[in-house]
């Protein structure tokens, strides 16, 4: 390998780095492979973004290794936080590995462009038995992969410490960035195997447009794309409430085990109000505090909503005036906080997932599912056990819950949502209840489907496909085969199933269809992405609430017009109903086609009707208006005289001519109907 002295960049290609604050140390030489070292004064270098390793904005093809162990630890095994199937010795395994028979070893990434080099992350293999990771390691570079020039202190080859443990992400800053095509880790001792994953930090150069960067995402909004600590964000939810009084409202839905507020924006043209015949919507994000971007993405949301309602969008205007939206930035800010004070990339897979008093919040919830599945085995529902509205177990809330699942769980219930979705991280698809499998039946799989399924699947395929990036699957899965067959949609139960789901409970217990959104590889990508990922998901986020229109809506009165809530619409050939909230009315969420749909109350007579759902936008109105049930007037009646309706079985006194004088009209119904019944 070629190794040459230190060179300055400016002197050489003409490129000033005026505006990096860099003062040219001594005179510089160019290095025999072509490769450019940029000489700064210590304490002034730059400090790069990620090239993409964990993002997987370097693609497959970008990376090269000079062995592998094992079929199973490619060199695209390398990335940053990667990890292992259940059985990491099959075809996943948690990290690059090399072949211990080699003498050379080297891990290989293409920029496919010239960038300047500033540092990388390393961090051992992912692995539940094996502790294996690189402790120390040279850096090579190239511009045209055959000549190298190792990095020199002037001395020698600069040799890195690496990592004392395989989890700890570890950051080595080189004292000058390096401007090159290619780079190379050349590990020179390691713990266990030769195994490893890194993440690269590199500036993109001024250049001309070229065939991988013509077809890059620009930016159109002006918002604030960076990171906002606790405090940050709820500044920035106030200044935004501000600048759009008229259809923001802040408010909190409960506290975090450490009394941090659980903040949360309401946007609609009445905030503080459920108006009649408007639907409700949720976001939330940071249920799992490491899974930073779908937090930014609401405060971006809340940014673009108010900026652009103010600026006339016809489309925002529509979408505000005509939904009732609630945005939850960070449901989990204690491990949030944990997670940012490590920063992007330097926090592992698991710091920050779980809350102050280590529950998972997103699968804390009431198992629901186990309750109605018993009942159906036993033919139970719906008139044991409903299908819709199961009551929470009375001793859940006694037991092991978390401080955030409890205040989520009081604000679904007093709030009349009909669409939502959680936003995480970790990997790039959507997921879609039943999220817990089904114990296994002679005729069934292990997993189940709701009675919506097919509803369900519209709206993740919604997101997914209007997603810039979700559906391209020829930049691969993040850490395994592509489960979604190349749609970027997945039933939750027969990926990685769980118990006691946010999204089962909100289908199970109230009227809400939730689904999970898993953003992207990088639960915590660096601040220079933000911008890029408001655009990947900026028209997905808009689009998946207008779904909130789709399907049936209405209200639900007696003869007299007054509102009868808690009403029951039932949907035939549908086994899950829904409930009509307080002021009467209900959305239910419907696919285009015929429905006989079915209205009833308690004390009521049901009435059932037709409704037709087309394609177009907006939902279809298909009210009822019930008369009470002979068996009401009748309780009214003997309730006027002080009676009480006798139980069935019992000798019941029928009323005699002074009790009923003249035998009115009235009283012969009742004689009647009292003679039938008993």
């Amino acid at each position: 390998m070629a190794v040459g002295t230190f060179a300055s960049l400016e002197s050489v290609r003409g490129y000033h780095h005026e505006q990096y604050g860099r003062e040219v140390a001594h005179e510089h030489e160019l290095f025999s492979a072509g490769v450019f070292v940029v000489n700064c004064v210590f304490g002034l270098a730059v400090e790069c973004p990620p090239l993409g390793l964990e993002s997987h904005r370097v693609e497959d093809d970008q990376i090269l290794a000079s062995s592998i162990s094992h079929h199973g630890f490619v060199a695209q095994r390398g990335r940053l936080n990667m990890q292992s199937s259940d059985d990491e010795d099959d075809v996943y395994g948690g990290a690059w590995c090399a072949d211990s028979e080699e003498k050379e070893h080297w891990f290989q990434l293409d920029a496919r462009r010239e960038v300047e080099y500033t540092g990388v992350i390393t961090q051992g293999r992912n692995s539940e038995t094996q502790d294996d990771f690189v402790s120390s390691y040279f850096v090579a570079f190239s511009n045209d992969s055959r000549d190298w020039t190792v990095l020199h202190d002037g001395y020698a080859e600069w040799l890195f410490y690496g990592n004392v443990d395989k989890d700890t992400p570890v950051k080595t800053e080189f004292a000058h960035p390096v401007v090159a095509r290619y780079i190379r880790i050349l590990p020179q001792s390691w713990n266990g195997s030769l195994c490893m994953r890194l993440e690269v930090l590199a500036c993109p150069l001024p250049s001309k447009p070229t065939y991988h960067t013509e077809n890059d995402v620009t930016p159109t909004d002006d918002l604030d794309y960076r990171h906002h600590n606790y405090k940050e964000m709820r500044q920035m939810m106030k200044v935004i409430n501000e600048e759009c009084p008229n259809i923001t409202r802040i408010y909190n839905i409960g506290k975090s085990s450490q009394k941090n507020k659980m903040y949360a924006m309401e946007i609609s043209d009445n905030p503080g109000e459920h108006e009649m015949g408007e639907p409700e919507f949720r976001y939330t994000a940071g249920l799992h505090g490491n899974e930073v971007l779908g937090r930014e993405l609401l405060l971006l949301l809340m940014q673009f909503l108010c900026k652009e309602y103010n600026d006339d969008n016809p489309r925002v205007r529509r979408l505000v005036d005509g939904v009732r939206i609630h945005l939850v930035p960070s449901l989990n800010p204690d491990a949030y906080d944990l997670a940012y004070e490590m920063g992007s990339e330097m926090g592992n897979w698991a710091l920050g997932h779980w809350t102050e008093e280590g529950y998972d919040i997103f699968q804390n919830f009431p198992d629901l599912n186990s309750i109605l599945w018993g009942a159906e085995d036993r033919g139970w529902v719906p008139r044991v056990v409903p299908n819709h509205h199961i009551p929470i177990p009375e001793n859940f809330l006694n037991g092991s819950v978390a401080v955030e699942t409890k205040a989520i769980i009081a604000w679904m219930e007093r709030t009349p949502f009909v669409l939502g979705a959680n936003l995480q991280g970790g990997e790039k698809l959507v997921a879609y209840p039943f999220d817990m499998q089904r114990p296994p039946r002679a005729t069934s799989e292990t997993w189940a489907q709701t009675a919506d399924e097919n509803m369900f699947r519209w709206l993740a395929v919604t997101y997914a496909h209007s997603h810039l990036t979700m559906t391209e699957t020829y930049h691969g899965a993040c850490h395994a085969d592509d489960v979604t067959g190349g749609q970027g949609i997945i039933n939750r139960a027969s990926w990685k199933p769980v118990v006691g789901s946010m999204n089962d409970f909100s289908y199970l217990h109230t009227n809400c269809f939730e689904i999970s959104i898993f953003l992207g590889c990088d639960k915590f990508p660096h601040e220079s992405e933000l911008a890029l990922e408001w655009e990947n998901n900026r028209e997905a986020m808009l689009a998946f609430i207008e779904q909130v229109h789709r399907g049936i809506k209405g209200l639900v009165r007696d003869v007299e017009g007054k509102i009868i809530a808690n009403a029951t619409i039932s949907v035939e050939g549908i086994k899950h109903d829904v409930k009509t909230a307080s002021t009467g009315d209900y959305w239910r969420l419907l696919n285009p086609g015929e429905y006989r749909v079915t209205a009833r109350a308690d004390g009521y007579t049901s009435q059932t009707r037709l409704c037709m759902v087309g394609y177009e936008a907006g939902a279809t109105s298909c009210s009822f208006t019930l008369t009470k049930s002979n068996w009401a007037r009748i309780r009214e009646i003997l309730a006027q005289s002080g009676k009480k309706p006798s139980r069935v079985g019992r000798k019941v006194r029928l009323p005699d001519a002074t009790e009923c004088p003249m035998y009115s009209l009235i009283c012969l119904f009742l004689i009647l109907c009292l003679t039938l019944i008993y």
